[in-house]
């Protein structure tokens, strides 16, 4: 029986000889490619195209056509191969369509000798996409399998061959291309597209599709700005989706996922995540008992992976528990006016001021007032039961980048192999539901920078901190957040600067410097702060103009490629007007080309500068080492209580995980 999968799913194989037909309604390019056990491609010779039609156990069409079959040898490949990865494109520079958005939707098929098909997939969601690695076979325990992947690349193989790790992508796209072009000229003209009654793909549903929640480069769709967990509109990976920002003190904007529009692309994928087979499907609840809410459990929620549907599920209860208290502060207002009107027609009656009659009316006044908000509060109190049962099912389940340093898994942890899609920067919560906390969750690669506010003021409990403490609880949380971002990316991908002209910071920063984990010793100083900034200015340059001049593979040998965070403590001392430009230079275009900015300062001590500086605080992500209610949510702003994610005291989960960093860096070094 046949396997329709959809994209994500696997199927096993029990046959090591195989056909992979390729159906689409245009001429394509059919590619096979060989990967290790990482999914990387080692070289030309693991590829199999047009123009080398043949590799150990690969043979692929030597021309662009509709329709394709690709033997598939499994025994005969070197035992090096874990991947065998089917890559489809449009050809580049013919008279045919750009993008596989303008095209049927194309059918894959893998078939045994006898022509018996094992599993089909139907590539659907593609919009501007021109190359997209359609399925892969892959060994796991001396056992292969298919697995449907869709992921699709708008820069076309070129692209789509740097993201297998292939070095020689550009030069091998190019080859290809030529081979394509040779072909197409001595080919006849392609059939016409089959008619719906012949053609599965058009028989095949696309799965349901939740809200858009990932976006590699190559990728149209939109993603999600800034969630109350504290991502933000990327400018990449992905188009910008227009903002929906709403007011918060400190102008922090904060603004819900995009819902994708009818016949949009979606994209599930992420930057560098590597296609790991998917976990298994949510669980499912146990039936409830009649009349009761069903039984939560972690994972339910839309998604292609567990990480993306825990994601959907946090972002859900936020949005249940704003929408909850919002209608619970809407019943007690009303409750409040009507009782308010009730009173004023009790007053405004001479006959009802004064006497037994007075009295009970506006007795009877407050009784309503006390019936409405105690109904108002029952219905509150049942939606926030079933919350906090929904929140003491997903916190245990939640992986490393959304967990809270007190969690089980950062004692397993061990250094990834992928970037996850979110990180945990805190906790959100709200007066009227003080037990249920909100993980707070910023969307990886960072898209905006942080700032996290060393001046003295009150918290949310009522207490005050003096500047000094404030300042060194300011540098912890700073720490934290670090200590986090380089937990949460494979080893060598993310890199961290420390400048600290004072060397204030020298107590707080001790872990990342014991362990060895920065990229060198924190700058001091004037001239560390000039010598960094430099460093880094020069190579968001270097990298905007290879990317904007299309010739990022131009940049110069050894170039570090990895994402880049520069922490900044006790700003402005040690900046003159010539750094302070740098430093608002890597605010505004850093992100988008891998340099990212930590601000650890007090606003109104660099009140100095003049309004030079506003545009600086008002770009950043404000945060707070104490607990305190400077964010609002997108739909009634709320003012949420945001308090930091921070290491238990006493507790050496930061330097054994850091201690894992450091190795792993070592080793990838």
């Amino acid at each position: 029986m046949t396997a329709e999968l959809v994209r994500g799913q696997n199927h096993p194989l029990s046959q090591a000889r195989l056909e992979i037909r390729i159906s689409a309604g245009t001429p394509i390019v059919a590619v096979a490619a060989l990967g290790d056990e990482n999914g990387r491609i080692h070289g030309v010779e693991w590829v199999a195209h047009p123009g080398a039609p043949t590799q150990p156990g690969l043979e692929v069409s030597r021309q662009a056509a509709a329709d394709h079959r690709l033997a598939v040898d499994l025994g005969a490949v070197p035992e090096a191969v874990h991947r065998v990865s089917v890559l489809l494109a449009l050809p580049v520079g013919g008279t045919g369509p750009a993008r596989f958005g303008a095209v049927a939707a194309p059918f894959v098929a893998v078939t045994g000798l006898d022509g018996d098909e094992v599993a089909s997939y139907t590539i659907t969601g593609l919009e501007a996409e021109s190359a997209v690695v359609a399925l892969e076979l892959y060994r796991r325990q001396d056992a292969w399998k298919v697995r449907a992947v869709g992921q699709g690349y708008a820069g076309g193989l070129a692209e789509l061959l740097t993201d297998q790790g292939l070095p020689q992508a550009h030069q091998l796209a190019g080859t290809i291309n030529d081979a394509v072009a040779r072909g197409l000229a001595r080919s006849v003209q392609a059939p016409p597209p089959r008619t719906a009654d012949g053609d599965r793909s058009r028989q095949t549903a696309a799965p349901a599709l939740g809200p858009d929640h990932g976006g590699t480069a190559p990728q149209p769709g939109p993603v999600p700005p800034v969630s109350p967990y504290g991502g933000q509109t990327p400018g990449g990976p992905g188009q910008p989706a227009p903002q929906q920002p709403y007011a918060a003190p400190d102008s922090n904007a904060v603004t819900q996922p995009s819902t994708p529009t009818a016949g949009g692309s979606i994209d599930y994928s992420h930057p560098r995540r590597q296609n790991a087979a998917p976990p298994p499907p949510p669980p499912i609840a146990p039936p409830a008992a009649p009349g009761q809410p069903a039984q939560p459990v972690a994972g339910d929620a839309t998604g292609w992976s567990m990480e993306e549907r825990l994601y959907n599920q946090v972002w859900g209860m936020f949005e249940d528990l704003a929408r909850t208290t919002a209608a619970y502060r809407s019943a007690v207002d009303f409750a409040e006016s009507r009782m308010d009107k009730e009173l004023e027609q009790v007053l405004s009656d001479p006959r009802s001021r004064i006497g037994g009659q007075g009295d009970a009316a506006r007795e009877a006044a407050r009784a309503r007032h006390t019936q409405l908000v105690a109904q108002a509060r029952e219905a509150l109190d049942r939606d926030l039961t079933q919350l906090a049962a929904e929140a003491d099912v997903v916190e245990p389940a939640l992986p490393p980048a959304y967990a809270r340093w007190d969690s089980p898994a950062w004692h397993a942890y061990r250094v990834p192999m992928e970037i996850p899609m979110a990180l945990r920067l805190g906790d959100l919560h709200l007066p009227e539901a003080d037990r249920i906390r909100i993980p707070m969750l910023v969307r990886l690669p960072l898209e905006r920078g942080l700032w996290i506010d060393s001046g003295a003021a009150g918290s949310s409990d009522g207490s005050f901190t003096d500047s000094h403490t404030m300042s060194r609880l300011a540098m912890e949380t700073a720490v934290a957040h670090a200590a986090r971002l380089l937990a949460v990316y494979p080893a060598g991908e993310f890199t961290v600067h420390v400048i600290d002209p004072a060397g204030s910071g020298a107590q707080p920063l001790a872990p990342l410097v014991q362990t060895g984990v920065l990229a060198a010793p924190p700058a001091l100083g004037a001239a560390g702060v000039a010598d960094v900034l430099g460093r880094l200015t020069q190579r968001v340059d270097l990298v905007q103009m290879a990317v904007r001049g299309g010739a990022a593979d131009s940049l110069p040998p050894g170039f570090d490629t990895s994402q880049q965070l520069l922490i900044v403590n006790d700003f402005p001392h040690g900046f003159d007007d010539r750094a302070v430009n740098q430093l608002r230079y890597l605010a505004d275009e850093g992100p988008a080309f891998g340099v990212h900015l930590m601000m650890v300062a007090d606003r109104e001590e660099s009140s100095g500068y003049g309004p030079l500086l506003d545009p600086l605080w008002r770009s950043l992500l404000r945060l707070t080492p104490v607990a305190d209610d400077h964010l609002a949510d997108p739909w009634v702003g709320h003012a949420w209580t945001y308090e930091p994610s921070l290491v238990p005291p006493g507790s050496q989960v930061l330097q054994q995980v850091l201690a894992q960093v450091a190795a792993a860096r070592t080793k990838f070094m």
